[in-house]
């Protein structure tokens, strides 16, 4: 940090280090003119004052609330630097906190119900545990708050019902892949194509009339997938008594083929 009077300035590289934001991005921003330093040295060396910092944070809090930067900088030219415009936006901020955590604290007390009953050497229901591992899912950062809200809007369109019966479904042709991994059937063959055609409609019914939409949510399932799969194999396995923890990725894998195969 530097200083200059009264007024404190920051290199790029200190801004980069205080706010975990990468350089790259910091130029990003610079080239875009959404937060460009207001001063340079003699050198040419970005420096940052506090009026910029402040900009900073009002960006990155609103990329939080998933604004592009075309729509930022809409936002930040129609809005000042001053005392009632920042306490909105923290004042919003902390609305969005306590909302998630309002959620993670439901989610606390379920799994705390959980690990009660499996100390008490009961086994919970299934459907705790699906309630669990849907809760579970919305919490993770690969979907947008929209995404959420898109996908609770059409589980509750569809009700509880349909919901449950698509639940039984997908258990179900689980349990026929699994046999036919066991069996060791061609991926060619019609009868895997044909259940591999039954597990892609499951989704259907959540789907969007946007089909980017479509596709973004289904990257984000598959990058979720990606990332957690033992965990979740080892979550859905437990309640199950005919599924091992190794059985999930396997079927994953074989479906897989058999869309390529296609």
């Amino acid at each position: 940090m530097h200083e200059d009077g009264a007024e404190q300035r920051w290199s790029i590289g200190e801004v980069s280090r205080r706010t975990g934001i990468t350089v790259r991005t910091l130029y990003h921003y610079d080239e875009i003119g959404l937060v460009r330093p207001a001063r340079r040295t003699a050198s040419g060396h970005r420096r940052y004052t506090a009026s910029d910092v402040r900009r900073l944070y009002r960006v990155r809090a609103l990329r939080g609330f998933g604004l592009s930067l075309e729509e930022i900088a809409t936002v930040l030219a129609r809005s000042s630097d001053d005392l009632a415009t920042l306490r909105d936006l923290l004042a919003a901020q902390l609305a969005a906190l306590e909302a998630y955590a309002a959620r993670a604290a439901r989610l606390s007390e379920q799994l705390r119900d959980l690990v009660g009953q499996l100390d008490a050497a009961v086994m919970p229901e299934p459907d705790q545990f699906l309630t669990t591992l849907e809760m579970i899912s919305v919490y993770e950062t690969y979907f947008t708050e929209e995404q959420r809200e898109q996908l609770a809007r059409r589980r509750t369109a569809l009700g509880d019902e349909t919901v449950e019966a698509t639940k039984m479904e997908w258990l179900e042709l689980v349990r026929a892949f699994k046999q036919h991994v066991a069996d060791g059937t061609p991926v060619d063959d019609p009868r895997v194509r044909d259940l591999t055609a039954r597990w892609e409609t499951i989704g259907v019914a959540y789907a969007s009339p946007d089909p980017q939409e479509n596709d973004q949510i289904s990257a984000a399932a598959a990058a979720l997938w990606r990332d957690h799969q033992e965990e979740i194999s080892t979550r859905i396995s437990s309640q199950l008594d005919w599924l091992a923890p190794d059985d999930l990725p396997k079927i994953m894998e074989y479906v897989e083929r058999v869309r390529q195969a296609r």
